[in-house]
């Protein structure tokens, strides 16, 4: 788990980032200014205005977790069993390809509708914050 961590970390900074950099500054200044803490400006400006970014981060960082078997294989051995692992080991070890492409189909309509509904939430409050 530490070196997928390693691995996909940057794939959750960096989005997070890029959001809270184009944060202006005067809103925190406003939010100090009516009398929120350090927690009230977090919970109230900080975060709402970066939810773009760890949204975009979970994304990009749920797909390749999911179906990565290398990064297990090489460091956890055997033991942890992924999702991604499990269906390589379907197809090269096990010579049931028929479950592995059944599994391997269906961890894609899941990470699709994932992503749709993803993108369908992020719409949706575009459209709201317009009103």
């Amino acid at each position: 788990m530490i070196g997928m961590i390693y691995n996909f970390l940057p794939f959750m900074i960096l989005p997070i980032y890029t959001v809270m950099s184009k944060i202006d500054g005067s809103l925190i200044e406003a939010a100090r200014d009516l009398g929120a803490d350090k927690w009230g400006v977090f919970r109230k400006v900080t975060l709402p205005w970066s939810m773009a970014g760890v949204l975009s981060g979970v994304i990009m960082v749920f797909m390749p977790a999911v179906t990565t078997f290398v990064i297990p294989n090489l460091l956890g051995g055997a033991k942890d069993l992924m999702i991604g692992s499990f269906i390589e080991m379907q197809f090269f070890m096990a010579d049931k390809w028929g479950l592995g492409a059944a599994m391997s189909a269906v961890l894609m309509v899941v990470i699709l509708a994932i992503t749709y509904l993803a993108n369908r939430g992020g719409s949706l409050e575009k459209s709201e914050s317009l009103l």
